[in-house]
């Protein structure tokens, strides 16, 4: 069975975009293996941090408790990021998180020309988010993510789903909802139509 792993960086018990990611979850039709990041007491990336962290590795001490969400990250066969739209990018702890799972031996290796060269088994992310008013950039979002699901990690489908304008003045909140659902809808009709 594909391993179907949902980075959960929602922190609102009614997330609007926590709902979008359970949609598309039900879609893919895989019970997921969920890391809720508000549950998660990330260290600090101190000097102490990175010397035991540099220990470990230059050991090849890579079934360290400290690699264990690396490891998961690895092990994934698809994976959603559910994300809300803060400040021009995403809630901090979703940074902390790929600073945790960013290991080389694990999630990548580096080419002897210092080129990146990804080991995980993921061939698909899904980038789920919402926003109250529009996105303006997806550089420091979505890009973001991206570039690294691809350049590091060599995710060959890195998608995004995603609702803005929730809370302009007169939104149609469900409305806005309701076609993003449809989105993801029409992105796995659209998968399992018979080619000609």
């Amino acid at each position: 069975m594909s391993k179907l792993l949902w980075i959960d960086a929602c922190v609102r018990e009614n997330s609007r975009t926590r709902r979008l990611a359970v949609r598309l979850i039900d879609r893919i039709g895989k019970t997921a293996e969920t890391v809720r990041l508000e549950e998660i007491s990330f260290p600090n990336d101190n000097e102490a941090f990175l010397n035991k962290r540099d220990a470990l590795l230059a050991h090849g001490e890579y079934d360290s408790p400290l690699f264990a969400l690396a490891r998961q990250f690895r092990e994934a066969e698809t994976v959603v990021i559910s994300a809300p739209y803060w400040d021009l990018s995403f809630p901090a702890a979703l940074k902390q998180y790929f600073e945790q799972i960013n290991v080389t031996g694990i999630t990548f290796r580096y080419s002897p020309e210092g080129i990146p060269i990804g080991l995980c088994r993921a061939k698909r992310l899904y980038y789920v988010t919402t926003a109250g008013g529009t996105i303006f950039s997806e550089e420091y979002g979505f890009g973001y993510v991206k570039a690294l699901a691809q350049g590091f990690y060599q995710i060959p489908k890195v998608l995004e789903i995603k609702a803005e304008g929730l809370d302009l003045i007169g939104a149609d909140v469900e409305s806005i909802l309701s076609k993003a659902e449809e989105s993801i809808d029409r992105l796995f009709e659209a998968e399992t139509k018979p080619s000609n």
